[in-house]
């Protein structure tokens, strides 16, 4: 994989099959100090984002030959762990929970405006990028390292989604406090689904079934309300608590 540009010059790939608006976008996140390449389709897509770095991808949804929540599937299985912003002219919460379920994250809908994309571009990657140099959080056997984007439990390496590592951090900054599904949305997506989406129960059995691999489930329901990270009971159960 080629490496990325020069240090502090965010790298993005900006890809959709309308000439136009593609061109749009990158020439306005270029005056904005990006470096942006471009293409059309979806294999191209796949392609340059295999084969090179960089630091988020802007990705329309419909795209000819290959769609954009498909090259996000292949690349989380292939473990590229690269930032994504859909763009769709869909605008349907059931396709918004679709998009970041799969591991994009953020979504956002046809037209939009050039300022907004900035905004949720300059979002995404500061959560991608978290402050704070050699941050290493823990909590019972689980350590986080801020750095090296690492979870170990028991000694063991833990691999998780952007995603998945995002909810964690925030669960283990925040040690046996019951945390609302409001709360989680705006710290870990920085998106309002007014409280009602599945996606947070989704990620949260994500990665609870990845820690309980290695120990005991830490992860507990406050049915109603949320989900808190703390040691479990005696009398609890080894399972893990419902969603």
């Amino acid at each position: 994989m080629e490496s990325a540009t020069a240090e502090g010059v965010e790298r993005l790939l900006v890809v959709d099959d309308e000439p136009f608006l593609r061109d749009a976008v990158a020439a306005s996140l270029r005056f904005l100090g990006f470096e942006v390449e471009t293409v059309g389709t979806g294999g191209e897509a796949l392609r340059l984002l295999r084969e090179q770095s960089f630091d988020l991808a802007v990705l329309d949804v419909l795209l000819p030959d290959l769609d954009g929540f498909e090259i996000v599937r292949r690349l989380r299985r292939d473990g590229q762990l690269v930032p994504v912003i859909f763009l769709t002219a869909k605008d349907t919460q059931a396709d918004k929970v679709a998009g970041l379920t799969i591991g994009g994250d953020d979504y956002l809908t046809k037209p939009f405006g050039l300022e907004e994309l900035a905004a949720r571009i300059r979002s995404v990657l500061r959560r991608a990028r978290p402050a704070g140099t050699g941050a290493v959080l823990a909590f019972a056997d689980v350590e986080l390292d801020q750095d090296t984007y690492e979870v170990r439990r028991g000694g063991r390496r833990v691999e998780l989604s952007p995603t998945e590592f995002r909810l964690l951090r925030f669960l283990m900054a925040n040690p046996a406090r019951v945390l609302t599904r409001a709360q989680l949305l705006d710290h870990v997506w920085d998106y309002d689904f007014g409280g009602t989406s599945t996606v947070v129960s989704t990620y949260i059995a994500y990665l609870r079934r990845k820690l309980a691999r290695f120990g005991p489930d830490l992860i507990h329901t406050q049915r109603g309300i949320g989900y808190s990270l703390r040691l479990p009971r005696s009398d609890e159960p080894a399972g893990p608590d419902e969603q």
